[in-house]
Formats: structure tokens, sequence, C-alpha cells
């Protein structure tokens, strides 16, 4: 069998969603809806954070990585895809795929772990008010954010690796819209049982277990509010938990059925929308689901423009 290594490469072609052209276009715009709503989202996020003093605390410090994150994960996953509809092409250089693979790993990796320490602080916030200030200091905030930066920036680089070194088959058509970890290893014409005992360590250390620690945090932070005597507070405590929760089962749920399915199982044309879901859709909703429905986020907001000429439309929007 004709074999290529990685470097011999230099061209690989996308699939994409080919095999459905009707709705392809849809596809396309309804994800370029969504970048436009994820970055704009988040920007207008970050900059409320920064900006607004009595937003600098543990929760909007966690919440401004995870907009900062969120920018660059979609980014990684859906503008190649979006460029190539607009340009009319479906190719991208080896560089370009290599480069791809390692980013998207590595924010979806970062967002795991980042997740699960923002179910924590919300935790310590609700079930441990008065020694908040004290478990949550700058120096645990920083610390956690940069543990969840490096965690996932190194085990994305202990999976890309190793498939760089793969022998690839002749063809290198990406039955995928992206350079994803498993649409590429379907192209290897030698043994990747190594490489897939690697990444099943890695999706179980990063997906069942965080999420795990979510929703542990979330059951005491649920006991804490049964406690709650007004029935008002505690319909706005568990509208917030539901929505916390909606985005993280959306998340890790489409996550853990891509990455942790048995072998056996060949799901790829499933495998492209469960990507948009979790590298398109949740970083759009992140913003929405956990600040810009905060009422602090909202007067901060109308704080903020209050010297904007223009403010009454911006406030408008927010009513």
């Amino acid at each position: 069998m004709f074999q290529e290594n990685w470097t011999s490469v230099t061209v690989f072609f996308f699939l994409g969603f080919s095999h459905y052209p009707k709705v392809e276009v849809i596809i396309s715009v309804l994800c370029l809806l969504m970048y436009l709503s994820t970055v704009l989202g988040n920007i207008i996020l970050i900059s409320i954070a920064i900006l607004d003093s009595h937003l600098h605390t543990p929760m909007y410090f966690f919440l401004s990585n995870l907009s900062f994150l969120d920018i660059w994960y979609t980014s990684s996953a859906l503008t190649p895809m979006l460029a190539n509809f607009v340009l009319g092409k479906n190719t991208i250089s080896f560089s370009g795929c290599a480069s791809q693979m390692y980013f998207s790993l590595a924010m979806g990796s970062t967002e795991c772990v980042l997740l699960s320490m923002m179910a924590y602080d919300r935790y310590v916030a609700i079930c441990n008010p008065l020694r908040y200030p004290l478990i949550m200091n700058r120096r645990v905030c920083v610390q956690i954010a940069a543990g969840s930066w490096l965690t996932g920036c190194l085990t994305a680089l202990v999976e890309t690796v190793p498939v760089l070194q793969l022998s690839l088959c002749g063809n290198s058509i990406i039955n995928h819209f992206t350079c994803e970890i498993l649409a590429i290893l379907k192209l290897a014409c030698v043994d990747t049982s190594v490489v897939q005992l690697i990444m099943l360590v890695i999706s179980v250390l990063l997906l069942p277990m965080p999420m795990l620690l979510i929703c542990i945090s979330y059951a005491f932070i649920l006991s804490n509010i049964l406690r709650i005597s007004s029935v008002d507070g505690q319909s706005k405590a568990f509208s917030t938990c539901a929505a916390h929760l909606t985005v993280v089962v959306l998340f890790y749920g489409t996550a853990l059925s891509m990455y942790l399915k048995p072998s056996t199982v060949n799901s790829q044309e499933i495998d492209k929308f469960m990507a948009l879901i979790y590298a398109g859709l949740t970083p759009m909703l992140n913003p929405i689901i956990y600040s810009l429905r905060n009422k602090e986020v909202k007067v901060a907001v109308k704080k903020l423009l209050i010297r904007n000429p223009f403010r009454n439309i911006f406030i408008s929007t927010l009513k």
C-alpha cells in the first residue's frame, strides 16, 4: 500500500457538508451568524468586566477568561470553513491543518477544565460565602486560570504530536469541515491504537471527570438553594442553575458522544453536527447564559453607555 507521511502532504481537501448540498448554504449562513454573535457577545462581556470596577470579582475574572477562550475556540473551528465557503474552495495547507487541529484541541480542552473550575467557584460563593474572599483570592484565581490554560495546551500537544507522526493514506480528503483529529486519524495507513489510547486517557480526564465535578458542585448549590425561604428567590436561582447546566450538558454531552464512543461506531456525519454544537453553539450561548442575563451586567452596561449619544438604542435592547 502506498504511504505518505504528513510532510509529503501539502494540501488537504474538506468534504464538509457536500453530502447535503441543499442545506450546505443554510449551515454556512447559520455558522456565520453564530460566529459573529459569539465574537460580539464575548467582546462586549470582556469590555464590561474590564471597564466596570464592580465586576472585578472572581466570577467575572473566570467569565472573561471563558469569553476570551471562546473567541479563539470558535475562530479556530469555524473561520476556515467560512473562508472556504466565501472563496468557493475546500482546501487547507498542511501547516494550516496542523495548526487548526492543535488550537481547536487546546481551546476545547482548556474550556473543559475552566468550566469545572467556574462551577467550583460558584459552589464556594454560595455554600461558603463568609470564607469565599479568603478561598478565592486573586492569587488563587490567577493560578486556577493559568492551570486551566496550561492543562489544555499541554494535553492538546500530547494528542497532536503523535498524529503528526503517522503515515497517511494516498488520498488527503478529510470527511469533515475542519481538521478534527478523529477525521485525520481515519486517513492513517498504520496502526493507530497507541494514539487512540492516549486520546482515550485524556478524554476521560477532561470530559467525564470535570463534568462530575460540575454536577457535584451544583448538587450542593441546589441543596443550599432549597433552604431559601423566598419562593421568588428559589425560582430565580433554579432558573439560573438550569440555564448553566443546559450549556454544560450541550458542551460535554456532544464531546462525550464523539470522543468516548466505541471505535467500531462510524458516525462521521453525526460528528460534524456534534462539532457545530460544541464549537459553535455553546460559545455563542456562554456569554448570554452566564453574564448578559445578569442584572449586575445590565446595570454595568447602562452605566458605561450613559455618555454615549446612542445609548437609548443600546439600552432598549437590554430591556
